[in-house]
């Protein structure tokens, strides 16, 4: 059985002081739940350029893909109800006060103190935690 395979671009975005940007997810699956920001990788573009793009597009936090360090891939199986979803996270530190807007896709966005966060979406929570440990 042919498998259909998506590739994905997520972003931890933190904060000098220890915070961390969160968009609350405005569409199935995990509908209403807080989620790193990302999405979709378009045809002739790199997950990096991915990974900026939907950060700029989900919160209005803009980056120059040369800024994301990669943390790596998350290629599990059942990461996604949706189906097969390998993404590959990046990290990006900025200052305290960055200004954050929610874009498309995206109900609203937040930024939460690292020992205070949500339940997230998907395997978010692995993913910032590889953020938390690279660094």
């Amino acid at each position: 059985m042919d498998e259909t395979v998506r590739y994905t671009a997520d972003v931890v975005v933190t904060t000098t002081d220890g915070r961390v940007l969160l968009i609350e997810r405005d569409w199935p699956p995990f509908e209403g739940a807080w989620a790193l920001p990302g999405g979709h990788i378009d045809p002739g573009e790199t997950s990096r350029e991915a990974a900026a793009r939907e950060l700029a597009e989900e919160t209005g936090v803009h980056a120059a893909p040369a800024e994301l360090f990669q943390l790596g891939v998350w290629d599990a199986p059942d990461r996604d109800p949706r189906g097969r979803y390998v993404t590959v996270a990046y990290h990006l530190t900025v200052v305290s006060g960055t200004p954050a807007e929610a874009g498309d896709d995206a109900r609203s966005v937040r930024w939460w103190p690292l020992d205070a966060l949500p339940q997230l979406a998907f395997d978010h929570a692995d993913i910032l935690a590889a953020a938390h440990t690279s660094h």
